[in-house]
């Protein structure tokens, strides 16, 4: 429900147990270039049972390429938000349980830029 399927806030934490805390812009993320890439989003989103959270996911350790010069685009990130104030990595494909009060955390990738600025 990140990059390949824009879920409403309103629809998901009607569907599911979860609220969302944050979605925003990552200012700056997009590869730069004569035709700089645009940026990515990112996603907090708490449960509020606990549920067990699985991630397909992509670009989170290779950049995305820039062409004709242009800059790499930032990877992306997945984490979880412990109670304990934690934050645990996840890798791009990867399965957690989450308790109540827990969040995760989504940095979607961005494009690299195209040409030299």
């Amino acid at each position: 429900m990140t990059n390949s399927r824009l879920t409403d806030p309103e629809v998901l934490e009607l569907r599911y147990p979860v609220l969302l805390e944050e979605f925003s812009i990552r200012r700056g993320s997009g590869g730069k270039g004569k035709h700089s890439a645009g940026d990515g989003t990112k996603r907090v989103i708490r449960f509020l049972e606990e549920m067990d959270c699985a991630i397909l996911s992509g670009a989170r350790t290779v950049p995305p390429f820039g062409v004709d010069g242009g800059a790499p685009g930032d990877t992306g990130e997945n984490a979880v938000r412990r109670n304990s104030g934690d934050i645990e990595s996840l890798r791009a494909c990867d399965q957690t349980v989450l308790a109540p009060g827990e969040a995760i955390v989504i940095k979607t990738p961005t494009g690299g830029g195209f040409g030299k600025a």
